[in-house]
């Protein structure tokens, strides 16, 4: 019979098992895109008596005669820039510089005093286009740009990578300067003397600025910060090396191992605290034929090899890990089948009233017999259920429950039986060793570390999705 730590070890890919019902969901909600974004001019906040705003809500002109310093139109965006992505950036185009050309753009805060030009009071920043002068947060400025006059395009952007604001004339960067403001930012324009008329640019219309080049750089730069960090030599080898061992992916080693021969110079892993070989070494071969007999959907071989070299697995049909192979056997015989339901049937007793008599019958015999003991069960029930109702539609791989006919699932079987077999072996001492590779620790560390960097920026800047950084072609 199998003890705690092996039940424990178990149950976690168990959990493990049903994470692609949800992958869809957590693809939605990690959008940044979503966020959402300033798509015109907030008129009912704004210094109104000094400024006419257009019907579409995107143009803007001072309409009077200023006879005071404070006597500035100024108007925020209808929403605060996003945060939850690498860059934001807007644009305004100059239509006439008018009798001064006091216009400003910039990013001011929630509350902000709209009789004020941006960055002229604090948590406030402002490019101005009359003397081409920085504000940030008082009322003198700082040497930073050229000026800009009707006809001009000016844009302005906040980097949340390097927590800088940047701005743009016609379509180039004009200077940076850091970001030392906390809380919400809003896109912001100022007119402050007669005639002087902008167009602003959320992102609807094209810009006059490359901002995707700009972005393309700028990970550029990240990726170049990462490949000049300092390795031990060879580490990456090692830490390939240990996964596919772990894995019992035999063949791929033997493969790495002939390669590195001639390339990679001998470098004590076990001096610099790796993995241990030895233990990842405990039953190679017998962990490639299965994983590859659970890859290939040959569950009932998998059983039979499990059966005959490690008969305390599979003893207690009611473990966690002969559920999930009970789960794949019925899932690959559902797999080619092509099913027409006159109606969705989501449980074991009806199935046989609402299927077709033939091919079916071997599928809902088997889930009869093996899979009905696991109904009710705490732990259990989720996954029977999931993989009942593939026999609900006529194309279930594009179903909510389609994630069971990816090959990841065959994977997350395939590495259960894996870690189960490890476990055997007589110098395990902590089952957790077992559950992930040294390699997917690295990988865990990087995420959190990534998470807790984004935490202290207030969740400013792209999230970090490993799914995405390992599916990119980049």
């Amino acid at each position: 019979m199998l003890n705690d730590s092996s039940r424990d070890l178990a149950n976690h890919f168990l959990k493990l098992s049903r994470l692609g019902s949800t992958r869809s969901a957590m693809d939605v909600d990690d959008d940044d895109d979503l966020e959402e974004a300033p798509t015109e001019l907030n008129t009912i906040n704004s210094s109104g008596g000094f400024l006419l705003v257009s019907p579409d809500k995107l143009t803007v002109k001072y309409t009077t005669v200023n006879m005071h310093g404070h006597d500035v139109g100024v108007v925020q965006g209808n929403r605060p820039a996003p945060v939850k992505r690498l860059v934001y950036y807007f644009e305004i185009n100059v239509k006439s510089a008018g009798a001064k050309g006091q216009i400003a753009i910039g990013f001011t805060c929630e509350g902000f005093k709209m009789r004020r030009q941006p960055g002229w009071e604090q948590n406030s920043y402002g490019y101005h286009g009359d003397d081409g002068l920085l504000y940030r947060g008082q009322s003198k400025g700082e040497a930073f740009g050229p000026t800009y006059t009707s006809g001009d395009t000016v844009g302005g952007g906040i980097n949340y990578a390097t927590q800088e604001f940047f701005f743009t004339k016609n379509g180039e960067v004009v200077g940076t300067t850091r970001k030392d403001v906390k809380g919400r930012l809003f896109p912001t324009v100022a007119v402050h003397s007669q005639n002087e008329e902008v167009t602003v640019n959320f992102g609807a219309a094209p810009f006059y600025f490359d901002l995707k080049a700009y972005e393309s750089q700028e990970r550029m730069k990240q990726q170049v910060a990462i490949d000049n960090i300092s390795l031990p030599p060879h580490l990456s080898y090692g830490i390939v090396r240990s996964y596919l061992l772990h894995y019992g992916y035999e063949d791929t080693l033997n493969s790495l191992d002939l390669a590195g021969k001639s390339n990679v110079p001998p470098i004590s892993l076990d001096q610099e605290n790796v993995y241990n070989e030895d233990d990842l070494m405990y039953a190679l071969s017998r962990r490639k034929v299965l994983r590859q007999l659970i890859r290939k959907g040959d569950i009932d071989a998998a059983l039979g090899k499990l059966g005959e070299w490690y008969p305390e697995i599979v003893q207690d049909d009611k473990s966690a890990t002969c559920f999930l192979l009970y789960c794949q056997k019925f899932i690959e015989l559902v797999r080619p089948i092509s099913i027409v339901f006159r109606r969705p049937c989501l449980s074991l007793e009806g199935i046989g009233a609402n299927i077709q008599v033939g091919e079916l019958q071997e599928a809902v015999t088997y889930g009869r017999t093996k899979l009905a003991n696991f109904f009710g069960l705490p732990g259990f029930e989720e996954l029977v259920q999931d993989c009942v109702a593939l026999l609900a539609y006529e194309q279930p791989q594009k179903s909510l429950v389609g994630y069971l006919l990816e090959d990841s699932q065959r994977e997350v079987v395939a590495d259960t039986v894996n870690a189960m077999i490890l476990l055997r072996n007589p110098k395990a001492t902590d089952p957790q060793v077992w559950l992930r590779s040294d390699l997917e620790r690295l990988l865990r560390q990087l995420t959190a570390s990534c998470l807790v960097k984004r935490e202290m920026e207030e969740d400013q800047g792209e999230a970090f999705h490993l799914h995405k950084v390992l599916n990119s072609s980049d």
